[in-house]
């Protein structure tokens, strides 16, 4: 796979470039068949190649968030602890999203966030909160610029949404906390101020923290 790997870092292929024969690709790389459809196999998994019937094997787009689809199922398994250590590095990515948004939301996406959070602010269902919540901070990450980050935001989201931390005997608290972070993460951002709207989300996301911590529920999946 390492072969592989080097024809495309280099780039000598290229995004949705067809690949060469696979006799060819082996004499290149020298390997054989089935090493090389190992290989192959392995990147496909990974949305780094793809094999179209009939037509032979191509470069993916090699978009970033195309390829980090592909870690979904990984973040997926992770225990709580896992999780809580990946929140260090969402405050930071979103932080630096609510900072962008500061500065590149339009006045349509700024009206977007005033009405999901109060969205938030009119419902006592868990589930519906959850989904405004979810629809909140993929809207922050949009008005940033950057789809990348918002991939991978999304991604670490994911498996947070698992544990449910909006309903049980604690849930209305969390709520109210949650709608209070949201206020002030879109009253900086309306007030086109980067610095107050990524130290807005850092404690948001640290309260977040803070609840799954003490919480500590088990993760719920539905189907």
């Amino acid at each position: 796979m390492q072969g592989l790997r080097n024809k495309i870092a280099s780039g000598e292929l290229l995004p949705g470039q067809k690949c060469p024969p696979e006799a060819e690709l082996c004499a290149q790389l020298g390997v054989s068949r089935s090493s090389l459809r190992e290989a192959v196999r392995a990147m496909s998994a990974l949305g780094i190649m793809e094999s179209r019937h009939g037509s032979g094997t191509y470069i993916s787009s090699l978009e970033p968030t195309v390829i980090l689809q592909n870690f979904a199922l990984l973040v997926d398994l992770l225990p709580l602890d896992g999780l809580l250590e990946l929140f260090e590095i969402r405050r930071l990515m979103e932080s630096h999203a609510a900072s962008a948004a500061a500065a590149n939301a339009t006045p349509a996406a700024l009206a977007t966030m005033k009405a999901l959070v109060a969205g938030m602010e009119g419902t006592d269902d868990p589930s519906e909160y959850s989904e405004l919540d979810s629809q909140f901070h993929e809207e922050i990450c949009r008005a940033s610029g950057n789809a990348t980050l918002a991939g991978l935001v999304r991604l670490f989201r994911s498996r947070g949404g698992h544990f449910h931390i909006f309903d049980g005997d604690e849930g209305t608290t969390v709520r109210e906390g949650s709608t209070a972070g949201h206020a002030a993460i879109v009253e900086a951002i309306a007030q086109r101020n980067p610095t107050l709207a990524a130290t807005a989300m850092a404690a948001h996301i640290a309260q977040t923290e803070t609840w799954l911590k003490r919480l500590r529920p088990v993760p719920r999946l539905t189907d």
